[in-house]
């Protein structure tokens, strides 16, 4: 049983497997990031900072689409999704990005929860079949496979790093600042 802290976050556990102490950074960074994005309206979830044109309702689309990317897509090589089978990438490589501004905040928030839980599910099945050395369905240009262990790490930094930018946009929107 993980420690929750004062954030709703799970903890990752000090001294576990290695499935688990990937899972549970993973989680503590999906956590983090609902707590940055938490309560906010659609006022809230276009705010900017400088000249960034970055808000936290364009990363919660692009984190929900780096989702299903990564875990259905290359993972398992499933077709996307609604809506991400419809989109024309070639016409605009940052669809979901620029797209998210004409979404409610509660599409948006369904959107990653939903594919949080699909991740959830697809990473599972994975780890029956071989653990964290699973290799993707997919390969890159080259032919290259990569490692369940692999996307695992991979998810953990994307969530963090946007994580960051989600500290400075929150900041500017009602002063939450923290972890």
């Amino acid at each position: 049983m993980s420690t929750i802290d004062e954030q709703g976050r799970p903890e990752p556990p000090p001294n576990a497997d290695e499935r688990a102490t990937l899972l549970g950074f993973l989680d503590f960074q999906r956590a983090t990031f609902a707590w940055k994005t938490q309560g906010l309206d659609s006022s809230g979830l276009s705010v900017s900072v400088g000249d960034s044109s970055m808000t936290l309702g364009g990363m919660l689309k692009y984190l929900a689409w780096v989702e299903q990317y990564w875990f259905a897509y290359f993972l398992h090589d499933r077709t996307p999704e609604a809506p991400w089978k419809d989109v024309d990438w070639e016409a605009d490589r940052d669809w979901d990005w620029n797209s998210a501004a004409e979404d409610s905040p509660d599409q948006l928030y369904a959107l990653w929860n939903e594919a949080v839980a699909r991740s959830g599910q697809l990473v599972d099945e994975a780890l029956a079949d071989g653990g964290v050395s699973t290799m993707s369905a997919k390969a890159w240009p080259d032919g290259t496979q990569i490692s369940l262990r692999w996307m695992l790490c991979h998810m953990i930094e994307e969530d963090a790093r946007h994580n960051g930018h989600a500290d400075l946009i929150r900041e500017t929107i009602d002063g939450l600042t923290g972890e």
